[in-house]
């Protein structure tokens, strides 16, 4: 493969230097190669870049067009561009040390003027990152198809009222299938971007969430006959760009996926900023999909509380990150996800070096909350706080509710003769989080 030039030549690789260092260019809590349990770090937190935001992200917003221009934007037509942004994003992927990247198949390869065309764009530029992939080492967390952006998903691609559109995804969804297979991708994400309504007074809802079911069935068999052996994903997210969407939040996709027989075959990919859309905290999110089993991986971003919208920010909440590592490694860790960093520069951060801070910093960032969840499990102090408070069906009628093995006449007879009135006990709540404080500040 022929040598590219440097896009990034003012910074070299991301060194790890320890809590002290005071360069902005090095990490200062993320050691990649710090082997942990008998793995590296990086194994362990399996980070990803997003190539939409990073190699795609312009810094346009809702009032107004983009501010980032980048030096690579530059060719003499479509594909060859789509190739140097793929140099560039391949180096930065190394300097910044991320064993994985993400994509939507209309991000890497431009659209054509139809089906086929997209497809021998989208077939010359996969053949380009295959062969980057293979030089760097660098690997696929997850594909997608883009089902949102072009106008003839205005009203959805699986839930769409017109048969000819629903057609037209499934045959966008067989394509990225291909391809997240050929780059050997080990996961393939379904976010319904537009998957839901505006108005119930042009929606047949339940005719829309059948035929999104539908539509999930023929991927989940398409994969088998092609051997794609990688996870399918849900992204949950309440609203936005469509008022109502179907995939509001982990507990109405969990609903949805048992409702239609889905539940073997996918997993949740749950996002910071839509879990605070949803209402929910991020943790709450984490610890709905791990009660059943189904959390599957990580969209690495945050919100604004401030502001009602999706701004994916880069998360650099420590609290907020170490209450979630603590569920996720409680959990027994993401398997084949990875934590992705759905998330973009603002708006007037134009450099490229702005790549490497806004990075750094979610690197870190996740890097600090699992040495300190890894801490607070291993201490066990939250942890036997929940026995004790939980202790009381851990034997006898307790015990019996948890087994079904009593039912409301048993427990009557109970507390009408030898249990009587309960002894409220305290929830502590104050002290714990006191507990935690001294985890983060100590």
């Amino acid at each position: 493969m022929k040598k590219t030039r440097t896009h990034f030549p003012k910074i070299r690789r991301i060194a790890y230097e320890g809590p002290k260092s005071t360069n902005p260019l090095a990490f200062h809590h993320y050691n990649p190669d710090e082997v942990v349990d008998g793995k590296s770090v990086s194994a362990h937190m399996r980070f990803s870049v997003a190539y939409w935001h990073s190699f795609r992200g312009v810094g346009s917003d809702p009032f107004g067009p983009g501010t980032i221009v980048r030096p690579w934007e530059k060719g003499i037509d479509a594909i060859s561009i789509a190739k140097t942004r793929l140099d560039a994003a391949f180096e930065f992927f190394q300097k910044i040390r991320a064993p994985f990247y993400c994509f939507h198949d209309r991000d890497i390869a431009p659209e054509g003027r139809s089906l086929a065309e997209s497809n021998r764009n989208l077939d010359r530029v996969v053949a380009h990152a295959k062969q980057l992939q293979k030089a760097t080492g660098v690997k696929l967390l997850w594909g997608t198809a883009n089902l949102f952006s072009n106008p003839r998903y205005m009203c959805g691609a699986a839930t769409n009222p017109d048969a000819h559109v629903f057609a037209y995804a499934a045959a966008q969804v067989k394509k990225a299938l291909e391809v997240t297979k050929a780059l050997g991708g080990e996961n393939y994400v379904f976010w319904g971007g537009r998957e839901g309504y505006e108005t119930l007074l042009n929606t047949n809802l339940k005719r829309e969430q059948e035929h999104l079911a539908a539509f999930l069935h023929m991927a989940v068999d398409y994969a088998k006959s092609i051997g794609f052996k990688g996870q399918f994903l849900i992204e949950p997210k309440p609203k936005e760009p469509t008022k109502h969407q179907y995939d509001f939040d982990v507990a109405a996709g969990i609903a949805f996926l048992r409702t239609f027989g889905l539940e073997q075959h996918f997993k949740f990919n749950i996002e910071t900023n839509h879990a605070t859309l949803a209402g929910h905290t991020f943790q709450h999110e984490i610890e709905v999909a791990a009660a059943q089993g189904l959390l599957g991986s990580i969209d690495a971003n945050a919100g604004d509380e401030l502001l009602g919208w999706d701004t994916d920010q880069f998360n650099t909440n420590v609290r907020e990150l170490t209450l979630a590592m603590v569920s996720i490694l409680r959990a027994g860790g993401l398997g084949k996800g990875g934590f992705n960093f759905d998330a973009k520069l603002r708006r007037p951060s134009i450099d490229p070096e702005d790549l490497f801070h806004a990075h750094i910093g979610g690197m870190d960032a996740y890097a600090l909350a699992f040495k300190l969840a890894r801490r607070i499990l291993a201490e066990g102090k939250f942890t036997q706080f929940l026995q004790e408070r939980y202790s009381s069906y851990d034997a006898g009628f307790g015990r019996a509710i948890e087994k079904r093995r009593v039912g409301f006449r048993d427990l009557n007879k109970l507390v009408l003769g030898k249990l009587g009135e309960p002894k409220p006990r305290s929830g502590k709540q104050e002290y714990l989080e006191n507990l935690l404080n001294s985890y983060l500040h100590g």
